[in-house]
C-alpha cells in the first residue's frame, strides 16, 4: 500500500469552487486560496439563518497511546462512508500545528484513503491562520512591555502580568524566560515565558467568536495582569484590541477543503485538548450544520478531554446540541492499557476497562456511543471482533469496524449506518456541571463524574485565585481542564481505568476573552518539547522538489 503522503500526492482533487457550489456555498461567499482551498465568508450564516440545522456527531476516543489511535482517520472515514450511503455530510476538523507535525504525532489530515486534501498544505502553513494568531498574541505582549517602558500610565504591576508570548513550535527552552535584558533601552527585565500557539487564548477566542464584532469584543476583554491596586488590566485598556482584530480579520473565516472522495471539510482553528479546549471553530460548526445533514466534528484526544470540553464549553457558548458520539478504539490501545502493547487477547480483555469507562462518560452526558474499531493492518480478525464484543457488553449502542484507511469510504459504510441509527434515537444530552456552581465544585464535578477521581485538591495558589475570580464576577465561567491526555487522571503513569486518585490543580488562569477558566492540573506544560528523534529528522525535499517523510 502507498504511504499516506503518496496517496495524497497522487489524488485527483476537485476544484474547491465545485465542492463549494455542490455544498450550497455561493460564489461571492468563497475566497479562493488557489484551486483547492478557500475561506468562507461569515455572511453565509445570515443567508442560511432560516435553514434547519443538521445533526451533530462528535468523534472522540478512548485514552490514546502516545502515537494516537486514528481519530481523524475515523472522522474522515465516517464522512466518506456517509457519502457512500448517499447522505450529505460536512466534516469539521482542527488545523494542524507545526509543533506536532515536526514532533511525534505527525500531521492532522487523516491517513491512507481517508484523508482531507491537499495534505501538504494542511500540515504546513495552510492559509496562515496560526501565524496570524501568533502575531496577534505577540503584538499584545509587545504593547504590554512598551506600556511599562513609556511611563506605565495604567499602573500595571509587572509581577502580576500573566500574558505570555507564543510560537507554533515545540520548544521547551522557552517555557520560562527573562526578557528585556541589555539595559533600559530594551525595557524592564521580567520573568515570563512562551506557550505553543495552540494554547494561546487568542486561539481559544477565535475558535468561539461568532463574527468579527464578537471577536473584537472578546479580544478587548482579555486580562493581561493587574494594577498595583489589584484591578484587572485588559487589552482594551492597552488600546490593542483593534489592531489585533485587524490581524485576525481573515483568520476568523473557516477554511474549506475536501476529503479524498470529494465531501466538503472545514479545517479551522487548532487548540490542543490537553492544554486548551480542543475543538475546531464554532463558526465552522454552525456553517456545517446549515449545509449538511450531518456535521462530523472531531474533539481532541479522549472523551475526558476534547469531548467534555466540546459539550461543556463549545455547546454552551454556541447553543449546540449533539445527536450522537463516535468513540474510536483500537486493539493497540486496549493492549497498552492491559499492560503490554505487544500482547494478545488477555491484554485486550484487561484494557477493556478503559473502553468501558469512556462509554460510561458518554452515557453520563446522555448520549449514545457508537464504538468505531479503527483497524490496523497488524490486527487479526479475532482481535477486532473481541473489541467489538467487549464494547457492546459495556453498553455501547453499536460497535463497527472502520477499515477506511485501506478501503476509503466503502470500508466505513457499516459504521456510517450505525451512526445514522444512533443519531435518530432520542437523547438526554446534559452538561457535567451547572453554570452557577462555585469554581471548585465545577472542577470537582469534572474530576469525579468524568475522570473517575475520588476528589480534587487545589493548591493554595489555585484556591486563592478561585476565591478572587468569584469575588470579581468570573465564577460563572465554564472550566477548561489542562491535564495529560495519556491517562484518565492527571498522572500520565496511571493507565487503563484508575481509581482511588485525587486530581491536583496547581493554578488557574482566567481566559476572560475566550470566556472560561483554565485549570492547570499536575505538571501539565503549555509549551511542549521535542523528543530525541522527532519527525523533523525524516521530513525533507527530494531532488524533484517533492516533500518526503511527512505523515
Amino acid at each position: 500500500m502507498l504511504s499516506s503522503l503518496e496517496i495524497a500526492q497522487e489524488a485527483t482533487l476537485r476544484p474547491i469552487a465545485d465542492v463549494a457550489a455542490e455544498a450550497g456555498i455561493e460564489p461571492d461567499e468563497l475566497e479562493l486560496y488557489g484551486r483547492y482551498k478557500a475561506k468562507v465568508d461569515l455572511s453565509i450564516l445570515e443567508r442560511l439563518a432560516d435553514r434547519p440545522d443538521g445533526k451533530i456527531v462528535n468523534v472522540t476516543a478512548i485514552t490514546p497511546t502516545p502515537a494516537g489511535e486514528g481519530k481523524t482517520t475515523t472522522s474522515v472515514a465516517l464522512t466518506q462512508g456517509l457519502g457512500q450511503l448517499g447522505k450529505r455530510p460536512v466534516l469539521a476538523l482542527r488545523e494542524a500545528s507545526l509543533g506536532p507535525v515536526f514532533g511525534i504525532k505527525g500531521g492532522a489530515a487523516g491517513g491512507g484513503y481517508t484523508q482531507v486534501v491537499p495534505m501538504e498544505d494542511l500540515n504546513l502553513h495552510f492559509t496562515g491562520d496560526l501565524h496570524a494568531i501568533t502575531a496577534a498574541n505577540n503584538l499584545l505582549s509587545a504593547l504590554i512591555d512598551a506600556h511599562l517602558l513609556h511611563g506605565n500610565e495604567l499602573r500595571i504591576d509587572p509581577l502580576t502580568i500573566s500574558w505570555r508570548r507564543c510560537m507554533d513550535m515545540n520548544d521547551r527552552s522557552l517555557r520560562d524566560i527573562v526578557t528585556s535584558l541589555g539595559g533600559r533601552v530594551n525595557g524592564y527585565p521580567r520573568q515570563t515565558g512562551f506557550d505553543i500557539t495552540a494554547a494561546s487564548e487568542i486561539m481559544a477566542l477565535v475558535a468561539v467568536a461568532r463574527d468579527l464584532g464578537d471577536l473584537r469584543a472578546r479580544l478587548g476583554r482579555i486580562t493581561v495582569g493587574q494594577t498595583f491596586e489589584g484591578e484587572p488590566v485588559t487589552a482594551e485598556q492597552l488600546k490593542g484590541a483593534g489592531s489585533m482584530t485587524v490581524l485576525l480579520k481573515d483568520a476568523i473565516k473557516p477554511n474549506l477543503v475536501q476529503t479524498l472522495e470529494g465531501q466538503p471539510a472545514f479545517i479551522h482553528c487548532g487548540p490542543f485538548a490537553n492544554i486548551a479546549h480542543g475543538n475546531n471553530s464554532l463558526v465552522a460548526d454552525r456553517i456545517g450544520l446549515k449545509l449538511g445533514e450531518y456535521l462530523i466534528t472531531e474533539s481532541g484526544f479522549a472523551s475526558d478531554m476534547g469531548m467534555e470540553k466540546f459539550f461543556d464549553i463549545t455547546c454552551r457558548i454556541g447553543g449546540l446540541r449533539p445527536s450522537a458520539t463516535v468513540l474510536v478504539a483500537t486493539v493497540r490501545a486496549l493492549k497498552h492499557h492491559g499492560g503490554n502493547i505487544d500482547g494478545g487477547m488477555a491484554e485486550i480483555q484487561g484494557g477493556a476497562a478503559n473502553l468501558a469507562r469512556h462509554i460510561g462518560i458518554i452515557k453520563h452526558f446522555g448520549l449514545n456511543a457508537v464504538v468505531a474499531v479503527n483497524k490496523f493492518p497488524t490486527d487479526t480478525n479475532d482481535e477486532v471482533e473481541l473489541v467489538k464484543r467487549l464494547a457492546l457488553e459495556h453498553g455501547a449502542y453499536a460497535a463497527e469496524v472502520n477499515a477506511g484507511f485501506e478501503q476509503g469510504g466503502k470500508g466505513a459504510t457499516a459504521l456510517a449506518e450505525a451512526v445514522v441509527a444512533a443519531a435518530d434515537e432520542p437523547n438526554d444530552f446534559r452538561f457535567a456541571y451547572a453554570y452557577d456552581a462555585p469554581i471548585e465544585e465545577k472542577i470537582r464535578a469534572i474530576a469525579t463524574n468524568v475522570y473517575g477521581a475520588d476528589d480534587v485538591f487545589l493548591l493554595k495558589t489555585a484556591k486563592d485565585k478561585a476565591k478572587a475570580f468569584e469575588a470579581s464576577g468570573l465564577g460563572q465561567l465554564p472550566i477548561c481542564m489542562a491535564k495529560t491526555h495519556l491517562s484518565l487522571s492527571h498522572d500520565a503513569t496511571l493507565l487503563n481505568a484508575p481509581t482511588g486518585f485525587t486530581v491536583t490543580v496547581r493554578d488557574l488562569r482566567p481566559y476572560t476573552g475566550a470566556g472560561w477558566i483554565v485549570a492547570l492540573c499536575g505538571d501539565m506544560q503549555t509549551m511542549p518539547g521535542l523528543g530525541k528523534a522527532p519527525a523533523a529528522f525524516s521530513i525533507d525535499v527530494d531532488k524533484h522538489g517533492n516533500i518526503v517523510g511527512l505523515f
